[in-house]
C-alpha cells in the first residue's frame, strides 16, 4: 500500500523501542516507554501558512500524543502534521 500525505502532513514510522537494558534486563512490552522518534517515510506539499521543513529519511522527534497512528502492510506509522514535529535528529 502506498500513502501520500496531503497538505502539512507528514508520515513516519516509529522507532522501534529498547527491550533489553544495558546490564542485560528485559523490559516488558507493558513497560516500556512510547517512542517519540521516527523516519520521515512520505512527506505533503505543505501549505502557504505551513511549510515543510523535513524531507524523506530525516529522523525526527514529535510531540508524545500527536498524529494518527496507520498500519502499513502490517508495521505501525503514524501521519502527523508538520507543526507536532519539534526536533530534527542529526547523527
Amino acid at each position: 500500500m502506498k500513502i501520500k500525505p496531503l497538505a502539512d502532513r507528514v508520515l513516519v514510522k516509529n522507532d522501534k523501542a529498547e527491550t533489553k537494558t544495558t546490564a542485560g534486563i528485559i523490559i516488558p512490552e507493558a513497560a516500556q516507554e512510547k517512542t517519540q522518534t521516527a523516519s520521515v517515510i512520505a512527506v505533503g506539499p505543505g501549505t502557504d501558512d505551513e511549510k515543510i521543513t523535513v524531507k524523506v529519511g530525516d529522523r525526527i522527534m514529535y510531540d508524545k500524543y500527536a498524529g494518527t497512528q496507520i498500519k502499513i502492510d502490517g508495521e505501525d506509522h503514524l501521519i502527523l502534521k508538520m507543526s507536532d514535529i519539534i526536533a530534527v535528529i542529526e547523527a
